[in-house]
């Protein structure tokens, strides 16, 4: 059985090397209240925007938030886009360290895609691409940065979204080097022939990209795996994973039986980009030589995760960890938020209904009756509730040695596990300022071992019309009492 919850503690150590067609991913929200007088064309009255790097570069972002780190290879134009790109990298400090070739004479892949944001649909999307081959000096280029990166990484990705980047020269240099250093080989693969990634060690078509190449439809399960073999044999691969959308994916392996999993019941929001988290989560899991199979179930947990977010998405460590573990899935899932943007949309959604949105905050290090009974009274104060909760950093600073008790996954999961509790959100600050301006709450409650001038984020919620609650406590009940209380106790066992 391989064990999950030690290889997510390994991520860390894992290097990928990432080559392949970036993009820069732009949506603009808004909502559709009318058609066009001048075509029968709907009107988007534009909210906001948001801009990401796509293509191969979501493959990065999608290491990098797992932890683990990314060398990236790609080509960029002289142009608008591509600066935005560079600078969106230089976000990632060391976590992502890009080599990006310049090419005048190319556009940098731009996507803008149009959405109403109320019915989470897509109206449009306008495209700026170059898609010819790089040239033979961009060739020489990518590839001597490519066989610098090579010796430093567990796993090579290669992100072919046919724009060019990944020449056929490219791709054969690459694949033949990691074969000969035993690097494993993940291709995301674009096009009708699939002989160019030949030798590569496992190819993650979606279905309909398996049935263009072996040249006929593929439907059902016995199909896709009959149609995964022959694509195994055709380009020499150890596996073929097949994505199959909302029904799951299919894993053929060498001399094994066809392995099938159902996709996650989620709610989907968008598809963007999961295609590129199911390859970081392959190339991340294949770095520390997990067995195909295993890599396959993560790379479907953290599809679960970013269909469920708008845009081209990421899926971090901690949200990778509370889907996939058993543990965590005892636990109501869909009320601990790790992304601060899944947030946002809970807020709009509960604001769109005309609910109050209350918030509290603490360790909860160990629950107990004092902390049931805020709560409780917290709830009974607004219509949803949002608990801020210290994550182990800011607990270990503001508590001393010894703190938390309880990792912050375990102080989540009971605290999701309550019925007065509505949403819990992990923050690393000691105070929860900036989470209090995020959720802009309605009703501000805190213990009444606070005095009101005292409470963090009251002038925030006052001036917005809120108001600041402080709940009488139940009298000998703290963590900090109970820790005490067990000292003798651990001192004479360990005497």
């Amino acid at each position: 059985m391989f064990d999950f919850d030690e290889a997510l503690r390994l991520i860390s150590r894992q290097t990928v090397l990432c080559v392949g067609d970036l993009m820069l991913d732009d949506f603009v929200y808004g909502e559709v209240t009318r058609i066009s007088p001048e075509a029968p064309t709907p009107v988007l009255a534009v909210g906001r925007s948001e801009v990401e790097i796509g293509g191969a570069g979501n493959v990065a972002r999608n290491i990098a938030s797992l932890g683990a780190r990314c060398l990236f290879l790609g080509v960029i134009g002289k142009d608008d886009a591509g600066r935005a790109i560079t600078e969106a990298f230089a976000r990632f400090d060391d976590a992502i360290v890009p080599r990006l070739v310049t090419d005048e004479k190319r556009h940098t892949t731009r996507k803008v895609r149009f959405v109403s944001e109320h019915h989470s649909s897509h109206l449009m999307r306008a495209d700026w691409e170059t898609t010819q081959p790089v040239s033979a000096e961009i060739e020489f280029a990518m590839l001597a940065h490519a066989e610098a990166a090579m010796a430093k990484v567990g796993a090579v990705v290669l992100s072919d979204y046919a724009k060019g980047a990944l020449s056929p020269k490219i791709i054969r240099a690459i694949i033949d080097k990691a074969r000969q250093l035993g690097k494993p080989v993940i291709v995301d693969p674009k096009g009708h022939d699939y002989g160019i990634y030949r030798g590569a060690t496992v190819i993650t078509p979606n279905r309909q990209e398996l049935g263009a190449a072996v040249h006929r439809p593929v439907t059902t399960e016995a199909e896709i795996a009959t149609a995964a073999a022959e694509l195994a044999r055709m380009v020499e691969s150890e596996a073929v994973l097949v994505t199959r959308s909302e029904e799951g994916m299919t894993l053929h392996v060498e001399g094994q039986r066809p392995v099938h999993i159902p996709a996650y019941p989620v709610k989907v929001r968008d598809v963007s980009g999961a295609g590129d988290t199911v390859v970081a989560v392959m190339a991340v899991l294949l770095a520390m030589n997990a067995p195909f199979e295993a890599a396959m179930r993560a790379a479907n947990a953290a599809a679960a995760v970013v269909v469920g977010k708008r845009g081209t998405a990421a899926v971090s460590l901690a949200e990778l960890r509370h889907r996939i573990l058993p543990s965590a899935s005892l636990a109501p899932e869909d009320k601990i938020v790790f992304d601060w943007s899944v947030l946002d949309e809970r807020l709009a959604e509960w604001r769109r209904l005309g609910l109050r949105i209350g918030f509290t905050n603490g360790c909860f290090d160990i629950l107990h009756r004092g902390h049931t009974k805020l709560l409780a009274e917290a709830r009974a104060a607004c219509d949803r509730l949002v608990v801020g909760l210290n994550s182990d950093a800011s607990t270990a600073r503001l508590k001393g040695k010894g703190r938390p008790i309880n990792p912050e996954e375990d102080r989540a999961e009971v605290l999701a596990a309550l019925e007065a509790v509505d949403l819990v959100v992990i923050f690393a600050e000691d105070t929860p300022l900036e989470l209090i301006k995020r959720v802009r709450p309605t009703v501000l409650i805190k213990g009444a071992d606070y005095k009101r001038d005292e409470v963090v984020g009251r002038e925030i919620v006052e001036q917005s019309g809120g108001t600041v609650i402080l709940v009488d406590l139940v009298p000998g009940h703290s963590t900090s009492a109970i820790v005490e209380r067990t000292r003798p106790v651990k001192q004479v066992i360990e005497s």
